[in-house]
């Protein structure tokens, strides 16, 4: 695995908008998403071993992040020509075995990843209720394995501060993962 590193928070950019394919069969709209205090972005996919490590972490963040009035939502951009398990079908079976409380989005054209700058999964987006850019950051500190369950949780804490104060925090450590998988030109 080739990890890349997430660039620092681009504080103050606007939430691209998107119109995308849920596993639902619903098209689902940035607006749709959007809590009243923010919004996660969240570019993940089902064969990543870095997703695959907070899968169960990222439920119950988004969970606990919506009593906040935050709201996830997660895209899949990956090419699913050359990594079948990030197909469609597998799309809707892992978020249904890992209950996802967040729409899974399917961005079959990579324009919503490019539009966002995103460059490997995980990469997560946090906004204020404004859509400006208030983190860029990793989850915690798991990479391909699990971290304790006592690890400082990055994500959840710096979101709960956007929720809080539409900031958020300064010092932010990178996301790693796996490169997004762009289909050939």
């Amino acid at each position: 695995m080739a990890a890349l590193e997430t660039p620092a928070c681009d504080f103050g950019q606007a939430a691209p908008d998107f119109s995308l394919l849920g596993i639902d069969g619903k098209t689902w709209s940035r607006a749709d998403c959007v809590g009243e205090r923010g919004l996660l972005v969240m570019f993940i996919c089902n064969h990543c071993p870095c997703v695959k490590a907070i899968r169960e972490r990222i439920v119950r963040e988004a969970r606990e992040l919506a009593t906040l009035g935050i709201g996830c939502v997660a895209i899949m951009s990956n090419d699913p020509q050359d990594y079948p398990e990030d197909s469609f079908e597998n799309m809707q079976r892992i978020a249904a075995e890992f209950d996802f409380p967040f729409p899974y989005l399917f961005d079959e054209s990579q324009e919503v990843a490019r539009a966002y700058g995103a460059v490997c999964t995980p990469d997560f987006f946090g906004y204020n209720a404004d859509l400006a850019l208030q983190y860029r950051g990793r989850f915690d500190a798991s990479r391909t394995e699990t971290a304790p369950p006592e690890v400082r949780r990055d994500l959840f804490e710096a979101m709960k501060q956007v929720a809080e104060t539409g900031s958020g925090p300064a010092e932010q450590i990178p996301s790693i993962g796996c490169s997004i998988k762009w289909r050939s030109a």
